[in-house]
């Protein structure tokens, strides 16, 4: 384990980057580098039996691939269990969310949410004081995802403190973490959108007010402007789920912000090209740049099991 584990004490729930101090954050990223090290010993990794006993409950309102996939296996490696309850059966209306949460805790350790409003998972965890909740994404805010995306840029550039990491497109859940987390870490974050998408001043006023090592957050309108000193460029769908009645309307918006290789000849040589996935090819990225030489998105895939092995044993572990 790091050495260097903060003194302050770790939330209940992780919500949001937020839920993090600085020292946690970065203790976090470290503890992430160890546990994917430490991965090839299997059960006789440190860490293999620090859930052993406990159980969670995968609860997802929104589909997944790597958010499920990862979740399932990271608590699998540290000895806990899973179980899935049918979606009907949690947030199809049979009883409120406050009713499911008081249920769960008589049974499970945590609970892993993905869903739609923010204020869900929230009245989740505060029904229910004795369950670890984490945020698998909400509309508001995708903070696991951001763990995974600065091990990667850290992985690849080095120490973070310094860099500049370019979001081009709607100013949505995962550029509020990527927001949140680059200014705590010290990463200068440009926000390139159309008017109207635009990262809400909330949050813009929340990620300045955790900014250390000088970091600073600034929104374009230009993409080229805004990936000039880009050390990353990152983009996103421009249609999130729940908003596929919007997708023709944006897509006409959103297509001068596509990431190509104009756009990306516009950065500094070698920017690495970063994506949350799922891509539409030919919409927000071109193949071309998703599959060249600076795309690191599969890495970003892959470390959404070592953050998030990491994440939990932080928040739970018996050790």
């Amino acid at each position: 384990m790091p050495s260097r584990r903060p003194a302050s004490p770790v939330k209940k729930d992780f919500l949001s980057v937020l839920d993090f101090d600085a020292e946690m954050l970065e203790y976090c990223l470290d503890l992430a580098g160890e546990l994917k090290r430490d991965r090839p010993l299997g059960r006789r990794a440190p860490t293999s039996a620090s859930l052993e006993g406990l159980h969670f409950a995968m609860l997802f309102e929104k589909p997944s691939l790597r958010t499920r996939s990862t979740f399932e296996i990271a608590i699998r490696e540290l000895g806990g269990d899973v179980i899935t309850p049918a979606q009907d059966s949690v947030f199809g209306g049979r009883e409120t969310v406050e009713d499911v949460a008081r249920n769960l805790e008589r049974w499970v350790a945590g609970a892993i949410i993905r869903t739609f409003a923010q204020q869900r998972l929230v009245a989740f965890a505060s029904a229910a004081p004795r369950v670890h909740v984490v945020n698998a994404l909400s509309d508001e805010e995708h903070p696991c995802q951001a763990l995974a995306d600065y091990l990667t840029l850290r992985e690849h550039a080095g120490a973070l403190p310094g860099c500049t990491l370019t979001f081009v497109g709607d100013g949505n859940n995962v550029a509020t973490s990527l927001a949140h987390a680059g200014l705590m870490l010290g990463v200068n974050v440009h926000v390139a959108s159309p008017e109207g998408f635009d990262l809400p001043p909330h949050v813009v006023e929340q990620a300045r007010a955790v900014a250390r090592h000088d970091a600073r957050l600034t929104l374009f309108r230009d993409p080229k402007k805004a990936v000039a000193g880009a050390t990353a460029v990152y983009t996103d769908v421009w249609a999130s789920m729940g908003q596929e009645d919007e997708a023709a309307e944006r897509a006409a918006i959103f297509r001068p912000y596509q990431v190509n290789a104009e756009l990306m000849a516009a950065a500094p040589a070698g920017a690495l090209f970063m994506h949350c996935l799922p891509a539409h090819r030919g919409a927000e990225v071109t193949d071309e740049v998703i599959d060249g030489p600076a795309s690191v998105v599969f890495d970003e895939a892959e470390n959404r099991l070592h953050t998030q092995k990491a994440l939990l044993h932080l928040l739970v572990s018996r050790a």
